[in-house]
């Protein structure tokens, strides 16, 4: 079974001992450094949200309700979604997929004014492209462009 929670600091070894291959550090930020940035600017509008995975948390990301989301979306209730993680040792079971499609039920139940979530996908990461579309994500065609390379504009209704 699937579920998201709020991060809480038994999560931190789990989610700090595992690495990205080259390939998928690319396009995502670690849990260790996104935890130390959040820690860091103590704003209280980003939300570390750990995925579990059999009891075991196995995945990692932000829900940011920051002014960097006006960047994809002029919607003052959304959020924006960052950092999104899965331990490369569980990838492969549904896991990113079951997670981002429970996210809007998690969403609802815990920041009810919400409705919508948005997030920016690398255009060479066609893996987390695809299965963001496959969970409910729309790509209306808005696209920018960042260091690494322009970026895939997805938006999901909740």
């Amino acid at each position: 079974m699937i579920t998201l929670s709020f991060y809480k600091s038994e999560d931190f070894e789990d989610l700090t001992s595992y690495t990205l291959d080259e390939q998928q550090s690319r396009f995502t930020a670690m849990p260790k450094a996104t935890l130390e940035i959040i820690k860091e600017k103590n704003t209280g509008d980003k939300f570390p949200i750990s995925i579990f995975y059999q009891n075991k948390a196995v995945g990692f990301f932000v829900l940011d309700f920051g002014k960097d989301k006006f960047e994809l979306t002029e919607n003052e209730n959304s959020t924006l979604l960052r950092s999104l993680s899965i331990n490369p040792d569980y990838q492969g079971k549904g896991i990113g997929k079951t997670a981002m499609i429970v996210l809007s039920d998690f969403v609802k139940e815990n920041f009810p004014d919400c409705d919508e979530v948005v997030l920016a996908v690398n255009f060479n990461n066609k893996s987390a492209y695809n299965l963001y579309l496959k969970c409910g994500f729309r790509d209306e065609g808005k696209s920018r462009e960042m260091i690494k390379g322009f970026q895939h504009l997805l938006s999901k209704r909740i």
